[in-house]
């Protein structure tokens, strides 16, 4: 039998169904994902039935010895447990999928803040910003699509609300001598390197590709460390 401790929003069914027969088994949510993605996670913190393999869970109804042998060529249980899981499909819970939403919705932000710029003053908009647009335009976020896949459709689905321009830039940055080593590592987390030449006196002129979005923080990071004296101009934009 079921254990009683087992409460719905901790067990959950992962489930295989294979050369037309139904396997079953109960499981901690997060804990059979992340087997799933590959992590090394003891069988005992993931399944919430111990060995127990079911050709329906609801109804109590075990797996057929004979089944399990002759489907998955082994008669060890973990083995046959260990492949429901990776290769079968895993219920989700409402808290689970509520955080999967909720990340991916960050990083839609995130992503439409860092790349994208208010044509009416050339800054980013700011993250505060583009959520509420989210919110007002009542914006659904597929948890299971990759966030970059989403975001043209939400960007289009807003721009009435907020107006948005998806620009990359070419920028010259000359970097004085005693700042350039520490200023080409900055560089390289913001875009992609184009041209880097050293100069006889040590500084560095560099042409970098960039995201619009990510400009201001880029120069306030290098300003910073350098103290004003990078000089920048725009050199192309695309």
């Amino acid at each position: 039998k079921i254990s009683k401790m087992i409460t719905l929003d901790k067990a959950v069914t992962a489930r295989l169904n294979t050369q037309g027969l139904n396997f079953e088994i109960l499981v901690d949510c997060e804990k059979a994902i992340e087997l799933k993605q590959g992590k090394q996670i003891p069988l005992d913190d993931v399944v919430a039935s111990g060995l127990d393999i079911f050709k329906d869970v609801r109804k109590g109804e075990h797996a057929s010895e004979h089944d399990l042998k002759r489907i998955f060529n082994t008669e060890d249980k973990s083995d046959v447990i260990k492949k429901i899981i990776r290769d079968g499909e895993i219920q989700l819970t409402k808290e689970y999928r509520d955080r999967l939403r909720e990340e991916k919705k960050l990083k839609i932000i995130n992503l439409i803040h860092r790349n994208s710029i208010n044509p009416a003053n050339n800054l980013p908009h700011p993250v505060t910003r583009i959520q509420a647009a989210l919110e007002e335009a009542k914006i659904k976020i597929d948890e299971f699509k990759n966030a970059e896949d989403q975001v043209k459709d939400i960007v289009d689905k807003i721009r009435y609300i907020l107006p948005i321009k998806f620009e990359v830039r070419e920028l010259e940055i000359r970097i004085p001598a005693k700042y350039a080593g520490k200023s080409y590592s900055i560089l390289k987390q913001y875009g992609t390197i184009l041209k880097d030449e050293w100069q006889n006196d040590g500084s560095l002129l560099a042409v970098l590709e960039i995201a619009a979005g990510l400009q201001t923080e880029l120069f306030d990071k290098l300003n910073s460390l350098a103290h004003g004296e990078v000089q920048s101009r725009i050199v192309r934009v695309k």
